[in-house]
């Protein structure tokens, strides 16, 4: 593909009414830059669907349904562009949504990745859990959103509009400088599919870059488009591949005696689930755990590759220096603005 200054790669997987829905409006806002589907084997018939409703489209067909890591890394492989945005397919994008963003980044070499604003499709006053205004971890490594904690949704009131450094970016959305992307290695496979941006922040953090929210931009995310939030298979893939987050990019001291703590938190999560009438969950959890075990070896590996990496030095910068669990659970911190800001990191 020829070289381009931006390319908008939408994944898609059975997703033909998304992409009816949505790709005229991906189109009509994001001229003059390459469109591309990256198609995971729909067993659907979105691939002849694009053909003949949107020939403009450049379709890239996967052989298999390989996720979202795996299945974006080898899209990306094809393309030739300075930056990729990673979009999802159920995403409704807004009139210059992309200008804001390249305009940031452009004006900082430093900054890797970056965000809009992601509203809640369904209710456009309410930020979206997928990355609200801009994505935060604890010094435990559960993530956390400016305008959603856990399930603590906030209403947009303009209070977080600023363009701010951010520790995360979300996969809903996400704008990546290729160069930087493919300088750790691109997005892990073996996550399958969430929390792989996180790793990727993490990882590029880790090498000295920056990752930012640009709320200028904003779009509207429907949410749970693969697989929605009352999913055993998404609670599986979400302690376990954040389990595995930490463990790789941690900069904790006694990292071990962090990891005991963290995995006493996850009992307790999985317990409530069970007393919560959910004993899928729970066993998700243990599945999780089991997992995350089996591939330990792996995953210290991956840590100590990315240690050798020139330039490499672990980051606290953006991250929250208290347990988020408690925070919110205990104390009751239902919105951004209840925590202290002095706890996060500037390192």
């Amino acid at each position: 593909m020829n070289d381009t200054e931006l390319a908008v790669v939408v994944l898609n997987y059975n997703g033909k009414h998304f992409l009816e829905k949505f790709l005229p409006g991906i189109i009509k806002y994001s001229a003059p830059h390459q469109i591309i589907v990256a198609d995971n084997a729909s067993t659907d018939d979105s691939v002849s669907f694009l053909k003949h409703q949107f020939p403009s489209v450049i379709i890239i067909e996967n052989k298999n349904n390989f996720g979202y890591a795996k299945g974006y890394n080898l899209a990306l492989k094809q393309v030739n562009a300075k930056y990729y945005a990673l979009l999802n397919s159920d995403v409704d994008v807004t009139e210059n949504w992309i200008t804001s963003v390249l305009t940031l980044m452009n004006n900082d070499e430093k900054i890797a990745a970056c965000q809009p604003k992601i509203m809640d499709y369904k209710n456009r006053n309410l930020f979206e859990y997928a990355g609200a205004s801009g994505g935060y971890i604890d010094k435990f490594g559960y993530p956390f959103c400016r305008g959603r904690i856990f399930n603590a949704i906030e209403e947009d009131s303009g209070q977080f509009n600023d363009a701010k450094e951010i520790f995360w970016a979300t996969g809903a959305c996400l704008f990546v400088k290729s160069k930087a992307f493919w300088q750790v290695g691109g997005l892990d496979e073996d996550y399958f599919a969430h929390m792989e941006e996180i790793d990727l922040c993490w990882r590029l953090k880790n090498l000295g870059y920056k990752i930012y929210v640009e709320p200028a931009s904003v779009i509207y995310h429907i949410g749970g488009g693969t697989l929605n939030k009352l999913s055993s298979q998404k609670t599986f893939l979400n302690f376990r591949n954040n389990l595995i987050t930490y463990t790789k990019n941690s900069a904790a001291s006694f990292l071990f005696l962090r990891l005991f703590h963290r995995l006493n938190l996850d009992a307790v999560a999985a317990f409530k689930f069970l007393f919560d009438g959910q004993p899928k969950h729970l066993f998700a959890v243990l599945k999780a755990h089991a997992y995350y075990y089996f591939m330990l070896n792996k995953t210290l590996a991956k840590r100590k590759r990315m240690k050798n990496m020139p330039g490499f030095k672990f980051t606290t910068s953006q991250i929250y220096q208290a347990n988020i669990v408690a925070e919110h659970f205990l104390k009751y911190k239902n919105k951004f603005g209840d925590l202290r800001k002095s706890f996060f990191g500037k390192v």
